[in-house]
């Protein structure tokens, strides 16, 4: 019997941009009935290759084949027609758009709006991913996006489905019921899946068979079921890694194995570093935070945990400066601080690296060396203008102390990796040395060695007597660097305890508003 056809496979993949190799004769076989794990660092080459197999870009060298044949994709609509689709890490919706209108962008013919609602929730329904079709993009939480973007794709019933960091902004419980459904897709309809994460265990249970990209080539390949975490690690970074910290992010350690905190407890300070007090933030008739309070003392990394969707978005931006609470105080070192005044936070020793660090943590098409700085232009300025020599000089130290990769400061930064990209926010927060850092999802999309040097500059900043706020969906993150745990739910704390005496058990009540 003849052995059947990939339904997808890619030859010899090559793309350089200048001297940098981005994919260097990549080679990546997909089958039906199967998921296929990709792996790699940032900036490994996974996203340059997936773009080529989208027709976003042209390859150098090499041939795609879909079914057996070989095509040309030349742009999305072609590998759409072909049946392939794609889920990116980063979002790409019309935020003033309801649900059911992103979700038909890109259709033809006459508009039926109740059908399409219903398309909606069907899809929603069949795959686990419940949402309102008449629900305004603008007011979805993170999660809620990425489950519009999934729907999006699935309606049109691709052969072959490409899912970039599906479970990034989910829950263990969204994630394990997305995976359950996805095995089922494949086996009974017949589809191929390729699944790029950076989580170990997520592709150690997930997957069939793992691919590993380092430094644009293939560096290793097997059925999955014959390899383990820790050498998948080993294979992406070129060396050992720890895996015990990083095991926060990658969701390998259950917290009941996880024994005693990691992170140490301060000594109780005269005055807490950061104190919210009664903050009420609303939009549009809703809620977003109730009486919110909390405080994070001096050398303190004070976990804020919770379900996407409760509040920690507006949370991130009420200390960012980005919106004005309708009620209630925010002191940084026992000053009250008006939080929307431009410049108020960042003058008073608050530092953030945001959640979404595309839309608020850097400008993507300016230099690395001008995002570096722009925080801190007192210190590269003259009398009237800014003086580039001290730019370039400030930027050198920087780069070199946070380990920022680069082909040039003068290279944009949205040609960096993630985790540089990540690297630049926290570098130039750092460098301003404040009192306060807050830190929302620090390893949302990062690989394992990226995860590894965040965990340690976090730590790091928290015994040189920063007060660190660690805002994170991630539970094995949270307990792996928190002294304390703030829960968070509908907007309220619904209660701190001790890392010590944290349980997923009592975590989980506190979530659903229930008091452990």
């Amino acid at each position: 019997m003849t052995e059947r056809a990939p339904a997808l496979e890619l030859r010899g993949i090559g793309k350089s941009y200048g001297a940098v190799r981005a994919c260097d004769a990549v080679d990546l076989t997909v089958r039906r009935g199967e998921i296929h794990g990709l792996l790699g660092e940032n900036g490994a080459g996974k996203s340059t290759l997936m773009k080529i197999l989208l027709g976003l870009v042209r390859r150098d060298a090499g041939t795609i084949h879909h079914d057996g044949r070989a095509v040309d994709v030349t742009g999305p609509q072609e590998a759409m027609a072909l049946g392939i689709g794609m889920v990116h890490q980063h979002f790409s919706l019309v935020e003033p758009l309801t649900v059911w209108e992103n979700v038909i962008l890109g259709d033809t013919g006459r508009i039926d709006r109740s059908a399409a609602c219903e398309q909606v929730a069907e899809v929603g329904r069949r795959y686990g991913l419940p949402i309102d079709p008449l629900a305004p993009v603008a007011r979805l939480s993170a999660g809620e996006r990425q489950r519009v973007e999934l729907i999006k794709c699935l309606r049109r019933d691709p052969s072959v489905l490409v899912l970039d960091e599906p479970t990034s902004v989910l829950t263990q419980a969204e994630s394990a019921e997305l995976f359950g459904v996805l095995r089922e897709v494949v086996r009974g309809e017949d589809r191929a899946v390729v699944l790029i994460s950076h989580k170990l265990a997520e592709i150690t249970a997930a997957t069939d068979r793992v691919t590993v990209l380092r430094r644009g080539k293939v560096a290793f390949h097997c059925r999955t079921a014959d390899t383990t975490p820790q050498e998948l690690a080993r294979r992406m970074v070129g060396r050992d890694v720890s895996l015990r910290a990083e095991a926060a992010a990658l969701g390998m350690l259950p917290v009941e194995r996880r024994g005693r905190p990691q992170a140490e407890v301060p000594e109780p300070a005269a005055k807490p570093a950061l104190r919210l007090s009664g903050i009420t933030v609303r939009s549009d008739g809703v809620t977003l935070l109730d009486d919110f309070g909390l405080e994070v003392a001096p050398g303190e990394i004070l976990g804020l945990y919770g379900v996407e969707g409760n509040g920690q978005a507006t949370l991130g931006d009420l200390l960012s400066g980005l919106v004005e609470p309708a009620a209630g105080t925010v002191e940084i070192n026992g000053e009250p601080i008006e939080p929307a005044r431009p410049g108020a936070l960042h003058r008073a020793g608050l530092g953030i690296v945001p959640e979404d660090r595309h839309a608020s943590g850097v400008v993507l098409d300016m230099s690395v060396a001008d995002n570096l700085v722009m925080k801190s232009l007192d210190g590269v300025s003259g009398r009237f203008l800014v003086d580039r020599r001290r730019v370039y000089e400030a930027a050198r130290r920087l780069a070199a102390e946070f380990n920022i990769v680069a082909p040039s400061l003068d290279a944009p930064v949205r040609s960096l990796s993630g985790g540089n990209q990540q690297r630049v926010v926290l570098a130039r927060e750092m460098s301003a040395d404040p009192s306060v850092l807050v830190a929302a999802q620090p390893t949302h999309g990062l690989d394992v060695g990226a995860i590894e040097d965040m965990y340690l500059r976090l730590r790091k900043a928290a015994s040189g007597g920063v007060a660190v706020l660690l805002i994170s969906t991630e539970l094995e993150e949270v307990m792996a660097l928190a002294s304390r745990i703030a829960v968070i739910s509908r907007g309220r704390v619904a209660g701190v305890l001790p890392t010590a005496e944290a349980t997923a058990e009592r975590l989980g009540m506190l979530v659903g508003g229930v008091a452990a």
